[in-house]
């Protein structure tokens, strides 16, 4: 059996709440338990960022406002200038403004990084989510 450190982490008032209702929900036996799976997930979120050299795939999850002018063209523009990343997209219409586009990508994390930064930083952009996974 590994050996467990302890620590001790505060947290506002509402975000424990949340946190406590949705374990109770997911049948979690330990607040410590949910925490250690929720760490687990943030690092393996993440973990890519630190081996920007090693070979990437995943997605990147964008939500944007398509009315917001040039934003289709540059973000499509950018994609051509990343093909060698970009092994799919697929565009859904969320509603009369937002838009979700999901780009599948693949390559060294570095590159994958870039495209994900330069797509983010765009006006109009709401949210930009990456999920890499090591190859």
């Amino acid at each position: 059996m590994s050996k467990i450190t302890r620590i001790g982490v505060t947290f506002p008032p509402e975000l424990l709440k949340d946190f406590d209702e949705i374990i109770a929900k997911m049948g979690y036996e330990s607040r410590s338990k949910a925490i250690q799976d929720a760490v687990r997930l943030y690092v393996s979120e993440r973990k890519w960022v630190k081996e920007e050299d090693a070979q990437q795939t995943g997605v990147l999850l964008m939500v944007y406002d398509h009315g917001t002018r040039g934003l289709e063209s540059d973000l499509t523009e950018e994609q051509h200038h990343h093909a060698e990343l970009v092994s799919s997209t697929m565009h859904i219409h969320l509603g009369e403004h937002d838009c979700l586009e999901v780009i599948a990508v693949k390559g060294k994390g570095s590159e994958i990084r870039h495209l994900s930064d330069h797509l983010a930083s765009r006006r109009g952009v709401k949210i930009l989510k990456s999920m890499i996974v090591s190859v």
